[in-house]
């Protein structure tokens, strides 16, 4: 008889779970729980969560309440008579109640090595630490955001090229490969759970677009490494004239500049911006209301005076 489970999950970073689970002959799961459809874009038009796409391709049955903090929604919950939920990014902290609802109880996925980088931004924060390595934690869900015992965990180096978009597509196809087989030994009870070492927990928040803003007094390592933690949310983003400009791509650049940082050097072979200690090479930017584009075009549109500055009003 295969193991009946629930899934939670709303972003596209959970889509592979829910495809390995659904995918896999020993596992069925019976319903999915996402959060309900939002408005978007210029339009405002309602978009579906990815987790809902891909559970009606899947032909799984859709459930999307505003939140499962009532009765009613305990009740559903109770009478699929699921054996285990699994939650991979909801969007809703799970009450104790529906935690004890799952013979089995409830497996959460996380990205980041635990208790490193607890909360919401694990995969921004690894990047933007400099971080060696990162990976994937499949823990018991506990009231406690993030703290619960851990079933597994694998960890991946990181070469220092990952943006926060293709860190989280790496991190996302890691846990759609480890949990088939997590979720069958947990029930089966062949696995020892480990708890998380209190000392070493950190904890993230959610992220702004005030975040992304770039310091340019700061080190041209961080600022690198900050655009692009900060891809695709919330981008780095700085000034010129007023306008906003997200910087989408640096490389680093070996020149000293004896220039104020934000400063800009053009010198026909490369656009380079000063930074706190250091200089980074800019290559692509996107200008406010136009698409992306290589940094010397959109420079060589300006008309600037010598030696513009971002970040200055």
């Amino acid at each position: 008889m295969s193991l009946r489970i629930i899934f939670f999950g709303s972003p596209q970073f959970a889509v592979p779970s829910l495809e390995a689970l659904a995918n896999d002959a020993r596992l069925s799961v019976d319903l999915v729980v996402t959060q309900p459809d939002r408005r978007a874009g210029r339009g405002r038009e309602l978009v579906a969560p990815p987790v809902k796409v891909a559970g009606e391709s899947l032909g799984i049955p859709i459930w999307q309440p505003a939140t499962l903090r009532s009765e009613e929604a305990h009740d559903r919950l109770r009478s699929m008579g699921a054996d285990l939920f699994v939650v991979v990014a909801y969007g809703e902290l799970l009450q104790r109640t529906v935690l004890t609802i799952p013979r089995d109880g409830c497996l959460n996925v996380h990205p980041s090595l635990l208790p490193r980088y607890r909360g919401s931004a694990p995969i921004p924060s690894a990047i933007l630490n400099g971080d060696r390595e990162t990976g994937v934690s499949i823990i018991q869900m506990v009231r406690r955001l993030d703290a619960g015992p851990i079933a597994a965990q694998q960890r991946i180096s990181l070469d220092g090229t990952e943006t926060g978009g293709s860190l989280s597509v790496t991190l996302a196809d890691l846990a759609g490969r480890m949990l088939p087989d997590v979720v069958l030994d947990w029930s089966a009870g062949r696995i020892d759970a480990r708890m998380q070492d209190e000392q070493l927990a950190t904890m993230t928040r959610e992220l702004t677009k005030a975040d992304g803003e770039i310091d340019w007094h700061d080190d041209a390592g961080a600022i690198e490494r900050q655009i692009r933690a900060y891809q695709p949310w919330p981008t780095a983003w700085t000034t010129l004239n007023g306008k906003r400009i997200v910087i989408e791509r640096v490389e680093h650049d070996q020149r000293r500049l004896d220039l104020p940082p934000g400063t800009i050097e053009f010198d026909q072979r490369a656009l380079v911006v000063a930074c706190g200690s250091g200089s980074l090479k800019l290559i692509n930017v996107r200008p406010e209301g136009k698409n992306a584009m290589p940094a010397e075009a959109w420079f060589r549109g300006l008309r600037a005076t010598e030696h513009p500055r971002f970040g200055v009003s």
